[in-house]
């Protein structure tokens, strides 16, 4: 396929070929936690694969930014969950600059969600408690480790699954030191809905310090052009 072939082809595709979801900004909550739980849950039910995959953004060394695609853990008060080895590059990066962004994108409803804010490791204790309550393919790639390391032959990733995967199924409470929760706490939150007829509606929740009372988080709601 030749460059403007290629480019033919990607205007030939469409997006957001349904019937989207109403979404009224004055009625959205004081604060965006019981809007992403809604927002996620409406997409999971209106038939969109994998709602909870995100992309997360962090910054190497050299301030380069760096994205991949995983799995969102939990959203809660504290903020919004996920984990990785703390040696991999994305363990790296927050380490040497404990700041992100999350992405989410449910195209079934023209949706998306955007994050940004510190990011802390959680205890070793609930760090463990999250890989253990997942699956055994979970706990056997954990204990394989070694993410983002290069890799000289398939072969070898093949012999070092199938090692992890008789010890995960032996002790499916064998601890992987490595294996750290992440928690994002966003300042700053955007619900994006999209319009077929390009008047997307954008609304950022920013979360400000209460003057009369620091220990107290409010939050600021605006609207932004599309």
């Amino acid at each position: 396929m030749t460059g403007m072939e290629f480019q033919d082809f990607l205007h030939t595709l469409r997006v957001w070929d349904v019937d989207l979801p109403h979404f009224d900004p004055p009625t959205a909550p004081d604060t965006p936690l019981p809007l992403f739980q809604e927002w996620l849950t409406h997409a999971a039910r209106a038939g969109q694969p994998e709602p909870h995959t995100m992309s997360l953004a962090t910054v190497d060394a050299e301030g380069r930014p760096d994205v991949r695609t995983l799995m969102l853990h939990d959203a809660d008060a504290a903020g919004w969950h996920f984990a990785s080895h703390s040696t991999s590059a994305k363990g790296r990066q927050l380490a040497a600059h404990p700041v992100a962004a999350l992405g989410f994108y449910w195209p079934a409803v023209g949706r998306q969600v955007r994050l940004r804010g510190p990011v802390t490791p959680a205890s070793p204790a609930a760090s463990q408690a999250d890989l253990h309550a997942r699956s055994t393919g979970a706990l056997a790639a954990a204990l394989v480790g070694r993410m983002s390391e290069v890799l000289d032959h398939y072969a070898e990733l093949a012999a070092a699954s199938a090692t992890a995967w008789e010890r995960a199924q032996a002790d499916p409470r064998l601890p992987v030191p490595t294996w750290t929760r992440y928690v994002l706490d966003p300042v700053e939150v955007e619900f994006f809905q999209g319009d077929a007829r390009r008047r997307h509606v954008r609304l950022r929740y920013r979360r400000e310090v209460d003057e009369t009372d620091e220990a107290t988080t409010i939050w600021s709601r605006e609207l932004l052009w599309p």
